[in-house]
């Protein structure tokens, strides 16, 4: 997991009479209390032993919370505290915030708290207002982690950098992006990359890291369908090849996440590129545990995009990407395979990559260049659904959550029987979604997920991107 880094800052009265006959008694503990309730959620707290009461001490912790790269602020105004100061502090370190009180009648809090979000509408700055007390610490917790991991997430995205191989693919517009706007909106920075470059360097790869994989995935997949046409030994290590070449590629320009436009040109004429996509974002590889890295398939910027949000969101979660294929609406379950690979993570759901490959079956590619695709429906378990759209060039975000489930046998074999040769790795996701509101306004055929509940965050992601975005689920409120 990849912890978001979060800054603390406690504002006390400036007044020394006050602050030593009623606010610092009041003050000081609620700041105790508020770094160890902090500090015992899955972030990163920095924080500091005394309160920030005047312009130097302010100034003193933003300067550290700075040094430190934190992601988003915590401002605690537990007591009365002068709201200009407050305000100072939140626009100096100039981070999405969460402005923090409690409803004791004892305090003052809730008058400084008013007074410090009052300031901050007026001048138009982006925060989250919070007043609960640590004692309810669900309810504290229920609303800050959601706002914290969105603006965590923000934070994230500028400066990171996505890298294109290849252009459209298939003529599918919905993937297709605009560079400019990603760098005005998302702060990314956009690399252009010739898929061919994957096939140039794939032969440069040492035949020791080649047969290190090969070995790795015989001794641990559950079955290879090697036959004397498509998939062939030679086909699957040029599959390696190319896995481990796009691995060096994004290691050398400093890629953060990626999409590949892989058909028709490299699965027609040379492999399909479905063994790059099952492992990519997940978390290990022949070399053992490895940070994931989003990839989206058919060149989709945007459900790259999506992805890494997730991603980001989730604390570093492997990914899912799929096309969003078939609902069953007797059943309630959205069909979403691959056109040949899921992140093999998903077979299982476990920190053992035996147990998850030990699901996997590699099949024979349905494509004229030949190699494998990576075969398996996806374990059971909670799954956020989302993705970045456009209406008119400006974006929006469908999001919903659900559950990978297993089929009925007998449904399963239907859908087998439907699909006949052209079987592919399928996440069955049952949600409780009006489908037609989502068929009439979904805007792509790809959909990304991670695994876990993270609906809040990418609502709280949307709103501090300042771009629209419709819920699906019926009962979820936000």
């Amino acid at each position: 997991m990849s912890l978001h880094r979060i800054g603390l800052i406690t504002f006390g009265d400036e007044r020394q009479h006050e602050w030593k006959k009623v606010f610092g008694p009041l003050t000081e503990p609620r700041h105790a209390q508020a770094r160890a309730y902090f500090s015992s959620l899955a972030v990163e707290l920095v924080s500091f032993e005394d309160v920030a009461r005047s312009r130097v001490d302010i100034n003193r912790q933003v300067d550290v919370l700075q040094k430190q790269k934190v992601e988003a602020l915590i401002a605690h105004t537990p007591c009365w505290t002068a709201p200009n100061l407050v305000v100072h502090g939140i626009q100096r370190l100039n981070l999405p915030t969460l402005l923090l009180s409690n409803k004791s009648p004892a305090t003052h809090g809730t008058v400084g708290f008013l007074g410090a979000a009052g300031a901050l509408d007026q001048i138009g700055y982006p925060y989250r207002r919070l007043r609960e007390d640590f004692e309810n610490g669900e309810a504290v917790a229920s609303q800050a982690l959601p706002y914290l991991r969105a603006a965590a997430t923000v934070a994230r995205l500028r400066g990171s950098v996505f890298g294109l191989f290849g252009g459209r693919s298939l003529g599918i517009d919905t993937g297709s992006i605009d560079s400019l706007q990603w760098r005005t909106l998302f702060g990314v920075d956009v690399e252009h990359i010739d898929q061919l470059e994957i096939i140039r360097r794939a032969d440069l790869i040492p035949e020791a890291q080649v047969q290190s994989m090969l070995e790795w995935l015989t001794a641990n997949v559950a079955s290879i369908g090697y036959n004397d046409q498509g998939l062939t030994s030679a086909k699957l290590a040029y599959q390696v090849r190319c896995y481990l070449v796009t691995r060096e590629i994004i290691g050398e320009m400093g890629l953060d996440f990626v999409a590949v436009k892989c058909m028709p040109d490299l699965s027609n004429y040379y492999v399909p590129q479905c063994l790059t996509a099952a492992l990519l974002p997940g978390p290990y590889d022949a070399n053992g545990a490895r940070e994931p890295v989003a990839m989206a398939c058919e060149a989709d910027g945007d459900g790259a995009l999506t992805m890494e949000m997730l991603k980001q969101v989730s604390g570093g979660q492997p990914v899912l990407f799929g096309d969003v294929s078939y609902i069953n609406e007797a059943l309630g379950v959205l069909y979403m395979p691959n056109c040949g690979a899921l992140c093999t993570w998903y077979a299982a759901r476990s920190s053992d990559p035996r147990e998850n490959l030990a699901r996997v079956e590699l099949r024979p590619a349905n494509r004229p260049g030949g190699g494998a695709i990576t075969y398996f429906t996806a374990a059971p378990g909670p799954l956020t659904l989302a993705r970045l759209y456009r209406r008119a060039g400006h974006y929006c975000m469908g999001i919903f959550s659900g559950k990978t489930v297993e089929l009925p046998s007998e449904e399963l074999m239907a859908f087998v029987q439907a699909r006949g040769s052209h079987q592919l790795p399928t996440a069955f996701v049952k949600a409780d979604v009006d489908w037609d509101v989502l068929l009439g306004n979904f805007g792509s055929n790809h959909i990304s997920a991670v695994a876990g509940e993270y609906v809040a965050e990418m609502v709280e992601v949307c709103r501090l991107l300042r771009i629209e975005y419709q819920v699906y689920n019926r009962e979820v409120k936000v």
